[in-house]
């Protein structure tokens, strides 16, 4: 990355807070600027720090993470939101993104996950942890963004990456990485089976 990155970290629980923060801390290119244990703090700490990223936990006093996140996206839109859970839940899913939401992961995920996972919404991308998109799945929600759907119908038509990349004006890299969370999402074992599996639940 050509600058650290600036996070926040909103978290009641100051023990897997201050464990989060150390954590991320050891990441060269990540920088924890701020952290709160209020929801109705995250906000205001936001502005006073100019943070990339907002890391939320759901279950906070003041506000929880998904009004938390939606206050975010509505007041500091460039701010990129990860919400983070203990508990699984699809409608927790559906909900976050509702909000604005750009992640959604469970807590216990490895760190380098949620490191990547920060710098991949700060590139554009949105992160869902495969097992709680496949339990979205099962209750019938579309857990594809706009890009996946695009990307997916041209898979549909016979497109090549080669072929997306240039009518899209991405680079391959980054069609394939979209590519791979679709797959994941659909719980697909290949690109032309999550195309088929997407149209056949009429996501396309």
């Amino acid at each position: 990355m050509s600058r650290t990155i600036r996070v926040l970290l909103a978290e009641d629980q100051a023990m897997v807070r201050e464990a989060l923060a150390a954590l991320l801390g050891l990441e060269e290119d990540i920088d924890v600027v701020a952290q709160v244990a209020r929801g109705d703090e995250v906000l205001d700490a936001a502005r006073e720090h100019g943070v990339d990223v907002a890391l939320l936990d759901i279950e906070m006093p003041g506000a929880t993470g998904i009004e938390a996140a939606a206050l975010l996206h509505r007041e500091l839109p460039a701010v990129k939101l990860v919400v983070l859970t203990t508990f699984g839940r699809p409608g927790h899913l559906r909900s976050a993104m509702e909000s604005g939401a750009d992640a959604f992961l469970v807590k216990d995920a490895p760190a380098a996950q949620l490191a990547e996972a920060v710098r991949r919404v700060l590139a554009g991308e949105r992160v869902i942890d495969p097992t709680l998109a496949a339990a979205a799945l099962a209750d019938g929600a579309n857990p594809l963004t706009d890009r996946e759907r695009e990307i997916l119908r041209a898979v549909a038509d016979g497109s090549t990456n080669a072929e997306l990349a240039t009518s899209l004006h991405l680079s391959q890299g980054t069609v394939r990485n979209y590519l791979s969370t679709a797959i994941q999402k659909l719980a697909a074992r290949n690109r032309t089976e999550a195309a088929r599996i997407a149209r056949e639940k009429g996501w396309l």
